[in-house]
């Protein structure tokens, strides 16, 4: 198969972003005068969207009434809107990765379940907006990963169709995605996944970093 386009998920695989959701999280449960949550327990609960991190920082054994997430959701935005991109940093590899796809010819996308208004700034911040020619958040379309929606879009506006396409993630939300959507999918072992380790058994392959992917996607690279 030759591939023509590559789509990567954002936090746990181009970006370490969990210094900056804790900081958010950290601040935003202080301000509400909740009970405090470990940097351990903010990497389990990233992964599904905004909402789903908050939602699970307020769990404790008892779901949280709807509107208490939605404003607990407010105050988060409002902190990880200043802590946004201040301590998160690219991933080893990263950016060797994606010239070495970008020198094949791929065209490069973003597929991630963060918000339009924090992952533009996030990649620009960290120099990758000039890698991507699609970014699809988590509200670019109705649904988010693990639906295979946003991948589709971005596969649409990248020219090419999910078969061609590769996408590279690190949780089951992008493996599940990829899989409906008809996309080769491959795992990098180093993000969240939800505090799970990736199962080799829910994507195409496990590769080490994104050069490796590039390697995979183009034999040769």
């Amino acid at each position: 198969m030759t591939y023509r386009s590559v789509t990567f998920d954002l936090d746990g695989t181009l970006v370490d972003s969990l210094p900056d959701l804790a900081a958010a999280s950290h601040a935003a449960l202080a301000e509400l005068g909740l009970p405090p949550r470990s940097d351990g327990d903010i990497a389990r609960f990233v992964g599904q969207g905004m909402a789903s991190l908050v939602e699970r920082c307020l769990t404790w054994g008892q779901a949280p009434e709807p509107a208490q997430v939605e404003a607990a959701l407010v105050v988060f935005r409002r902190h990880y809107a200043h802590f946004n991109g201040q301590a998160s940093r690219l991933f080893p590899g990263v950016k060797e990765g994606l010239d070495l796809c970008r020198a094949q010819g791929l065209a490069l996308g973003v597929v991630t379940n963060k918000p339009e208004a924090f992952t533009f700034p996030l990649l620009e911040q960290l120099g990758l907006s000039p890698y991507f020619a699609c970014v699809v958040g988590g509200d670019t379309t109705p649904h988010r990963k693990p639906h295979p929606e946003p991948l589709v879009y971005a596969c649409r506006a990248l020219g090419t169709v999910p078969a061609a396409n590769v996408h590279v993630g690190d949780s089951v939300n992008d493996f599940r995605a990829a899989r409906a959507a008809g996309c080769p999918a491959l795992a990098v072992p180093y993000g969240y996944n939800e505090g799970r380790p990736v199962d080799r058994g829910e994507c195409d392959a496990l590769v080490s970093d994104l050069v490796a992917a590039a390697r995979w996607i183009v034999p040769g690279a």
